[in-house]
This record gives C-alpha cells, sequence and structure tokens, in this order.
C-alpha cells in the first residue's frame, strides 16, 4: 500500500508542470511582449524569477528531484501562477506527501456508519472510501445511483467506484444530464481527495485501468484538473422518476481517514421532492 518519496515528488512536478503550462501571462508584468509566444503558459526561468527562487532548484523540482520544498516557496510559486485556493492546498498537500504515503485507500468504514445510512430512509445517502470506491448506502441511495447493481455490490471484495462507473459504466453515465461537466468534477474531486495517496498502490490501480479503459478518463486526468467538491446540485435524469434536481452534501467523517458520506436531498414542496418520494416508495415495496 506504500511507495517510495519519489512517486509523491513526480506527483508534485507534474502538478507544477501543468500548472506552469496553464498560466495566464498576464499576470506577472513585463512577459506581454509584442506578438504571440511560441508556447503558452511560462517558461521556466520566468516563473522561477517571479518566485523569487533559482532556475536550478526550481528545475529540480519539476524534475522531482528536489524533495521537501518549503511553505514560502510553494506560496511564492502559487501566487506566481495565479493558483485557486483549492490548488493552493493541492499543492501543499502534494508537498507533504511523504509525512502521508503509508494511508490507505481501501481503509475500513466504520460499521456503526452503516446504521446510520439506513436511518436516513428519505435521504439518498451513500458512503465513499478515499479513492471514491461506494462502500455503502441506503436503499434510497442504491435506487439513485446504481439501481441496475445488486444491494449488495458495496459490501463485496470489490465494491462499485463511483468515478469508475461514471466514465465505463453506460447506466451510470446516461444518469447525468450534464456528463461532461460531472464528469470533470468527478476527476477533480480524486484528485484533490487523492493527494496524500499518491503512492497508493491501489490508486495507481484504478488511474491505470481507468485510462486504458476510457479516453476521455485520461485526458482528463492529464490535464490535472483539482476540486473541492462539497456540495451542490445534481442534474440527473433517473430511468424511473425521470428529470431530478437534487441537492447534494459531502460529510467528511471525524476520523480523518478519507471516508465521506454523499448525501442527496430535495428542495422541499418541489416536483423533486414528489420524484424523490415515489422512489423511497418503491424501494420499500421491493
Amino acid at each position: 500500500m506504500t511507495g517510495t518519496r519519489g512517486s509523491d515528488d513526480r506527483q508534485l512536478a507534474a502538478f507544477l508542470r501543468s500548472r506552469r503550462a496553464a498560466a495566464d501571462t498576464a499576470l506577472l508584468p513585463g512577459l506581454a511582449g509584442p506578438g504571440p509566444r511560441r508556447v503558452p503558459g511560462l517558461r521556466r526561468e520566468e516563473l522561477a524569477e517571479a518566485a523569487g527562487v533559482s532556475v536550478t532548484y526550481y528545475t529540480r523540482l519539476e524534475q522531482g528531484l528536489a524533495t521537501n520544498p518549503s511553505t514560502q516557496v510553494l506560496d511564492a510559486l502559487a501566487r506566481a501562477l495565479g493558483l485557486d485556493e483549492v490548488e493552493r492546498a493541492h499543492l501543499q498537500r502534494l508537498a507533504s506527501a511523504a509525512d502521508t504515503r503509508a494511508r490507505s485507500g481501501r481503509a475500513q468504514l466504520r460499521p456503526d456508519f452503516v446504521t446510520l445510512l439506513d436511518a436516513m430512509p428519505d435521504i439518498a445517502a451513500v458512503a465513499l472510501s478515499p479513492l471514491q470506491d461506494i462502500i455503502a448506502w441506503n436503499r434510497l441511495g442504491h435506487a439513485l445511483l446504481a439501481p441496475h447493481l445488486e444491494p449488495s455490490a458495496p459490501y463485496g471484495a470489490e465494491p462499485p467506484n463511483k468515478v469508475a462507473m461514471m466514465f465505463t459504466d453506460p447506466h451510470a453515465r446516461s444518469l447525468h444530464r450534464e456528463w461532461e461537466a460531472e464528469a470533470t468534477l468527478a476527476v477533480a474531486s480524486l484528485r484533490y481527495v487523492s493527494a496524500v495517496y499518491v503512492a497508493d498502490v491501489d490508486l495507481a490501480r484504478l488511474v491505470g485501468n481507468l485510462s486504458v479503459a476510457s479516453e476521455d478518463f485520461a485526458q482528463l486526468w492529464a490535464a490535472q484538473p483539482v476540486a473541492l467538491c462539497t456540495h451542490g446540485v445534481k442534474l440527473y435524469h433517473h430511468p424511473v422518476v425521470g428529470r431530478l434536481d437534487l441537492h447534494f452534501q459531502i460529510l467528511h467523517l471525524p476520523e480523518d481517514d478519507g471516508h465521506r458520506l454523499l448525501l442527496h436531498h430535495a428542495e422541499p414542496g418541489s416536483s423533486d421532492e414528489a420524484a424523490l418520494r415515489v422512489l423511497a416508495s418503491a424501494t420499500i415495496t421491493e
């Protein structure tokens, strides 16, 4: 389940390269010369100067050869690159992955949380592992997200993976009215959440298998989007009740072991609430 310091440094290096290539040169005064630039983004020399570090040191960072960059250096690079708050946090998490590389993305969920999900019959609820395996759900969560799978699917040796379903399961793909946006968010969320598991062989296996199985996934993963997905609205088209606009919340469990609860609810008094009740009633009569 563990890897080497080198694998962590390569993840940091790849993220820096991706953000340097996408950097807006207009953010740094004096770079907007006449005519188009030959390549997009910043040159290493330009970024190093803007961040106040030597070109040699920054080159070593991008090559995965420099270890343990200081918080001050990372903050300076983030400012020069124009990173947003989530991207800054992701950069720091990648840089500190050496301290957490022994963590497993397949840790077990406490059994009492499964009981908790069952106690919320009006909420479509699923429990996710750090690598987005679906490791528990209540009846409504199952009926909403994966009615084509067996109810026992999360509890076997190979639970369904929410990201993998998004890209390789036609039933799961058709559930989303705006699949492209949801797919990007799924990859961005996996990138952010899994930053402390960069040396986990289960993460490497998941990414490797999905990159082979789905060109869409491979392209998105290579682009390195990151997002802290905690709440919002999911736009579904359900095979039983049709169009559903559901609010969702992601709750991180207090053990801070990467497990999360994904909870869906409808706007009170809306047609979505009525449709969700119909779906919930169907699970009781099955």
